[in-house]
């Protein structure tokens, strides 16, 4: 019978945490790496004494704001591969409603993290104390709830003898290939504080074992008939693919059967871009090659993907007459998606299967020589969007991709979430590696990219890592560059300035919103946004935030600063102001619709015509049963 010890229950938290792994495929790794933390009222002598108390085996980093933390811990789980992850601790009040749009993105995205804020007192000596919500029909309702909607699991500690089985539930969570998100346990300031006498037991080194759930042999061999009738196949390579790791197994099975490979967002990378069966993205934001696969498809192979309308089109896009899903997906509720047939398993344990099932099968030459054309007509139209032959010309936004692509090798990464690069990404980088293309789209998060690259960062300190943000996206979370500095983490940040949202405005446009409120400029005498830029300069508070920055006005001196930028042994930043107006190096036009309901009453002559074109277009929305 083992002994007792007796600490706080902060303390206890921290040691337990500390000695938590994950295992798959024989590889072992802390579940819990490091804890981020921004002390405050409800966190202070709770957790920051335990941190300070077990320093030595809980590493900490100082954030600036918290919901950039959760997002740099994100990063680093999704770098990880979901098998490592780090902590988040916060004061209650501000801190903790801070947490809830970095919960709500790791878990629409399906990615751990622990997030450990702060709570009023359980005994309620005073009441209000200080941060409190008084909630004058509940008692036991505190600022935390807001978290519940937004975390895959949820508890408040109210003794410390329940931190025992909270504990061990949010590491369960955590290692769930189905289940994960963001886990939150709400700690009340007082009971991270009291002592308690804890079994020796609770603080042995845990294993969490991450399975690679196996197919049913009957729902393979109905997906083997399924691709086997099948004359025109497309695969959509999701988020889950590189989740599970079975990017092997999508080339072996590409290379078996020749059936085309489209990519979401989140599945990018999942072939190299030079694959012969890669056609790049789908959806709005797809290659022609890959949307012109999508309309003729009779049979659509969904791997680890959730149908995201915006990335896959889903509801207008698949438009051949009795075209069918086989959806691969360890999570029954996205395998039932588009009434498909259902291969509920890990994607790599899956398509291995799969894969042996359907030994002889490939699809007819006449199919695969027509996507192999249309994917070299592609790739002309990137190599013009990309072309920057006027050496002294400023830069336009799709050159700037090109000349990052011109530079990096397969080990860089490349982080992206909102704004109009998202989609330029998806139509036009050549994705080398697995992990090198990192775009967050599943919440597409604003603010998401410099924290998430210090995260990518401290779980891959080998690669370069680039934070690619617009203006808009900048101002809205610079704070972490400080982090970066303090601790320097070689993140290198590219600016691109383009005076506005360029991507909202472009769909204000196509809607009838007429660009309102979207550009950052002054106010005319119409009262309207519409007079000169703000002089602000973006460039200078990044310097001022104590990172090394480099104008770059031109082609030449982008591409220079670029490859100085890569060669930095500390954070760094490239500034570039992108052309705006140029048309002949601009990415390609939307290759699919995508559903934005449009006024159907107006005056103004931009609306009554985007109605128009709206119109023409949702006869073609269908649901597929």
């Amino acid at each position: 019978m083992s002994g007792t010890v007796r600490l706080t229950t902060a303390q206890a938290l921290v040691r337990f945490l500390a000695r938590q792994f994950t295992e798959r495929d024989g590889a072992r790794q802390r579940l819990i790496g490091a804890t981020w933390g921004i002390f405050g009222h409800g966190n202070v002598a709770g957790l920051g004494q335990a941190l300070v108390e077990y320093g030595a085996e809980m590493p900490f980093h100082q954030g600036r704001n918290e919901q950039a933390m959760v997002h740099a811990a994100v990063g680093h789980a999704r770098q990880s591969g979901r098998l490592t992850t780090h902590a988040v601790t916060t004061s209650i009040g501000p801190g903790a409603t801070n947490l809830v749009t970095g919960a709500a993105l790791a878990t629409i995205n399906h990615l751990p993290v622990l997030l450990l804020p702060g709570d009023v007192f359980a005994t309620r000596p005073a009441d209000p104390v200080l941060q409190q919500l008084e909630v004058p029909y509940a008692g036991d309702v505190s600022v935390n709830d807001c978290l519940r909607p937004v975390s895959a699991y949820f508890d408040r500690v109210t003794r410390p003898e329940a931190l025992i089985p909270a504990a061990l539930q949010a590491m369960r969570v955590l290692t769930d290939p189905v289940a994960t998100g963001a886990v939150t346990l709400a700690l009340p300031q007082d009971v991270q504080a009291e002592a308690f006498d804890w079994p020796e037991d609770f603080f042995a080194e845990r294993v969490w074992s991450v399975r690679r759930q196996a197919p049913d042999p009957a729902e393979v061999a109905a997906a083997a008939r399924a691709v086997r009738g099948a004359a025109r196949p497309l695969l959509v390579a999701g988020g889950g693919v590189h989740h599970s790791a079975a990017e092997d197994a999508l080339r072996a099975f590409a290379d078996a059967t020749g059936i085309p490979v489209a990519s979401t967002q989140a599945g990018k990378g999942s072939l190299r871009h030079d694959h012969p069966a890669d056609v790049g993205g789908i959806g709005h934001t797809g290659t022609a090659t890959a949307d012109e696969l999508a309309r003729g498809a009779d049979l659509v192979i969904g791997v680890g993907t959730r149908y995201t309308d915006f990335t896959t089109a889903s509801g207008t896009l698949f438009a051949a007459d009795g075209v069918r899903f086989v959806n691969l997906n360890v999570a029954p509720f996205d395998a039932h998606k588009m009434a498909g047939a259902t291969v509920v398993a890990d994607a790599r344990a899956g398509l291995e299967a799969l894969t042996g099932a359907l030994a002889g099968h490939r699809v007819e030459p006449a199919y695969a020589a027509s996507y192999t054309a249309g994917k070299e007509r592609w790739e002309q139209r990137v190599d013009a969007a990309y072309a920057a032959d006027e050496p002294d010309a400023r830069p336009t936004q799709t050159q700037v991709l090109g000349l990052l692509d011109a530079l990096v090798t397969d080990e860089d990464v490349v982080i992206n979430a909102a704004g109009s690069l998202p989609g330029d990404l998806h139509k036009l980088w050549r994705a080398r590696s697995p992990r090198q293309y990192h775009v967050e789209y599943g919440y597409s998060c604003m603010g998401y990219e410099i924290p998430a690259a210090i995260g990518v960062s401290l779980a891959a300190p080998e690669r370069p890592v680039w934070a690619l943000v617009g203006d808009g996206t900048y101002l809205m979370m610079p704070t972490e560059i400080v982090t970066a500095v303090q601790e320097d983490i070689p993140i290198k940040v590219v600016i691109l300035q383009n005076h506005g949202y360029a991507s909202i405005g472009g769909l204000s446009e196509s809607v009838g919103g007429e660009r309102f409120g979207t550009d950052y400029r002054y106010r005319a005498p119409d009262g309207t946004y519409t007079g000169g830029p703000l002089p602000v300069d973006l460039a200078a508070n990044a310097a001022s935030l104590g990172l090394p920055v480099t104008r770059a006005k031109t082609v030449d001196e982008l591409r220079a600063a670029l490859r100085e930028a890569r060669e930095a042994d500390g954070p760094t930043c490239v500034y570039v102001e992108t052309e705006t107006t140029d048309t002949v190096s601009g990415p390609p036009p939307a290759q699919a619709w995508w559903d934005v309901p449009v006024a159907e009453i107006a005056t103004r002559p931009s609306a009554v015509k985007a109605r128009e074109e709206y119109d023409r277009h949702v006869s073609d929305r269908r649901r597929h049963l």
